[in-house]
């Protein structure tokens, strides 16, 4: 899949870290993880990935202007809860509706650094819903691997209130209750690689 790159000379400008190289990034899969968690039973966690997402960070060519846009692409119908009748429901009308909005994105729009912790703000588009959230992470560092390509990790983590993007399934329990909560904890831990320039 393709990350949504589109106006992005629109993005207000995220404040510099001094560690980032200018240059266009792109996800690492193999060293990257998309989670999320949500109660269950008001007693435990149901947690989850998203097997397939794209990531892509551009940072501006004067060090002043630091991360100039964060764009995501997330392909929804690769949830994985280790459970396959449970996947399957997550992906009908009750929750994700994945054959209307085969995907969900995010698209940011401004933020803050303080050391090695950020704050990024946001546009996640979900079941076609779009609503402002706020990402609060950490940069794990920038370093060069063996094969000589400039890598930079970082984790990052929300919680949303799943009813803001209409889905709202639940079920009464018998003991009093719903089946799940209505928060929704997304954790983010990813390795990005500097493209070579054009």
């Amino acid at each position: 899949m393709s990350p949504i790159m589109d106006d992005m000379a629109t993005t207000e400008t995220l404040s510099t870290h001094p560690n980032f190289v200018a240059g266009t990034w792109k996800l690492d899969p193999a060293h990257s993880e998309l989670t999320f968690s949500v109660k269950h039973l008001a007693i435990s966690k149901v947690r989850g990935t998203f097997e397939r997402f794209d990531v892509t960070i551009v940072t501006a060519p004067d060090d002043a202007d630091g991360i100039h846009a964060i764009d995501a692409t997330i392909d929804v119908a690769s949830v994985n809860t280790n459970q396959a009748q449970r996947d399957a429901h997550l992906r009908t009308s009750d929750f994700f509706l994945v054959d209307e909005h085969p995907t969900a994105t995010f698209h940011s729009t401004g933020g803050s650094w303080d050391g090695d912790e950020f704050t990024i703000v946001g546009d996640l588009t979900l079941r076609g819903v779009t609503k402002e959230i706020t990402l609060t992470g950490e940069l794990g560092g920038v370093t060069t691997d063996m094969q000589g390509n400039t890598k930079a990790g970082a984790s990052a983590s929300t919680t949303i209130n799943r009813h803001d993007f209409g889905v709202s399934w639940n079920a009464a329990l018998e003991a009093g209750g719903l089946t799940l909560g209505d928060e929704v904890r997304i954790d983010l831990d990813i390795q990005v690689a500097l493209q070579p320039d054009a």
